[in-house]
């Protein structure tokens, strides 16, 4: 199929019941509206728990693979709507190792596997090295019923790397679940260039690799469980053309279904205007697998 509609889906947490809850209906109010691939936002089940280091929010965590209650649980929906489902889960893979985990399920029920977010963040409020082991199953894409995705995480999204090679490996649309907002105490000044930054990287991915980008965030403000200024999710999420256009986008304070159609056919269009990949100099690229070039 080359025209597609894309769901992203934007809330503010509860607790988990009502987490799982609210995310179904909305996947079922998705499919209502005639989307095709829907996507939840980072941690969907839970508030985001990386603002404090705390050994108690390892018990959130639960194993992802296709015998698991929660990927049982939304293939049922999946297969019932006839619908792509992509879940972002706290995964638990044995003793002592933890993973920030997308899980992809097809149209038909069918759980095609897992990506493990690769980048680990470590910031005030944002203490995910605390809980997550850096992903190990390299940059991974999804051959669904309604074409091939990719899925990166929250702070993937810097990354021109994960992207370029999430797009060489045919990715069509690259989904990143984030949960990402303002520290109350810096939104006065940092603000709008925070926000200007994270809108901007994405939709260079967009146009660096002639894709679609599609960015789902938290929305509303979650106090911190230390009693600390908590995060003020910004969500505004938002799908990106291949020329970087957002063509659709959420609000900044309410819960929604944000539902976009897409064209695939336009990504050979555009790549055949702007031939990116057939103009990279690869014999020349070597030195990026090194952390930094000293003077010579």
């Amino acid at each position: 199929m080359e025209k597609i509609k894309v769901a992203l889906i934007q809330m503010k947490s509860s607790d988990v019941d009502e987490n799982i809850k609210k995310t179904v209906e909305f996947i079922k109010e998705a499919s209502s509206k005639g989307a095709n691939i829907v996507c939840t936002q980072e941690l969907f089940k839970t508030d985001y728990f990386p603002q404090v280091e705390n050994w108690d929010y390892f018990k959130l965590a639960e194993p992802v693979n296709e015998s698991s209650e929660t990927i049982k649980k939304f293939s049922e929906i999946a297969r019932e709507l006839g619908i792509v489902v992509i879940l972002s889960l706290f995964e638990k893979r044995t003793d002592g190792i933890y993973h920030n985990t997308a899980a992809v399920i097809d149209a038909d029920g069918k759980y095609l596997g897992k990506y493990r977010k690769m980048h680990i963040p470590d910031d005030p409020h944002f203490y995910e090295k605390f809980y997550f082991t850096p992903g190990d199953l390299g940059y991974r894409v999804f051959n669904t019923k309604f074409g091939k995705i990719g899925v990166l995480i929250c702070w993937d999204q810097w990354f021109p790397e994960a992207a370029r090679l999430t797009a060489m490996r045919g990715a069509k649309i690259i989904f990143y679940p984030t949960a990402i907002g303002w520290l109350p105490s810096e939104k006065e000044e940092y603000g709008e260039s925070q926000y200007n930054a994270w809108e901007t990287i994405q939709r260079s991915h967009a146009v660096a690799n002639g894709i679609y980008v599609a960015s789902v965030n938290r929305v509303g403000f979650e106090k911190s469980p230390d009693g600390n200024e908590g995060i003020e999710f910004w969500g505004q999420s938002f799908i990106s053309n291949p020329y970087g256009k957002i063509i659709e986008k959420a609000s900044e304070k309410e819960e929604e279904v944000l539902i976009c159609d897409v064209d695939l056919s336009a990504i050979d269009e555009t790549r055949t205007a702007w031939p990116f990949f057939r103009d990279r100099r690869i014999d020349s690229y070597e030195e990026l697998t090194k952390r930094w070039l000293e003077d010579e």
